[in-house]
């Protein structure tokens, strides 16, 4: 299997202090990436990915700003940490991946990817009101916002045939650990 190079980077504008920012808001040290791409390797979703997660991990490393910004990777990334499990070095890449587009969002860079920015705020709001993800409702909020309830009703009902959507949220029972953490 080949895996896509991505777009060619352009060192014109290199960014040692991005690099820092980035390391202390993900709270990881992908410095230590070997670009062995088991992380790209491993991802579900990588087709659909203009930089690899190695990738993005090198255009951090290189203090290249608006490229790591402005790439679709961060936006598709899911967090399933499949990529962490394969990382030799247990680089937490979805640490990196927040925070990534945590700054992308405070320098206003735009999400390239259609109605992502709106199906990660539904994640975060089920997050907020139960402490977990009730993925039925996020779909169902999400749906509503787009306009676009029964595109792929089908795919809907057969996971709730298949008991992968639970019609109630579970919730955790100490929510105010989970207000504290949307507190600004």
């Amino acid at each position: 299997m080949t895996l896509p190079e991505g777009p060619p980077i352009r060192l014109g504008a290199l960014d040692p202090q991005f690099s820092r920012e980035i390391k202390k808001l993900a709270g990881t040290d992908f410095h230590a990436c070997l670009q062995c791409r088991s992380c790209s390797g491993g991802c579900p979703f990588s087709d659909h990915m203009d930089y690899m997660p190695n990738g993005v991990m090198r255009l951090v490393q290189l203090g290249l700003k608006q490229e790591a910004l402005s790439c679709n990777t961060i936006w598709i990334c899911v967090g399933c940490h499949t990529c962490s499990i394969q990382c030799p070095m247990a680089i937490d890449i979805p640490g990196v991946m927040d925070a990534l587009r945590e700054k992308a969002l405070a320098e206003n860079i735009e999400a390239i990817e259609p109605d992502i920015l709106a199906f990660h705020r539904e994640v975060l709001h089920s997050i907020a009101r139960y402490g977990r993800t009730h993925k039925l409702e996020i779909m169902l909020r999400y749906k509503l916002k787009k306009r676009d309830l029964f595109s792929d009703l089908d795919v809907g009902l057969r996971m709730l045939a298949k008991r992968k959507l639970d019609l109630s949220p579970s919730r955790i029972t100490d929510l105010e650990a989970i207000e504290k953490v949307f507190r600004p």
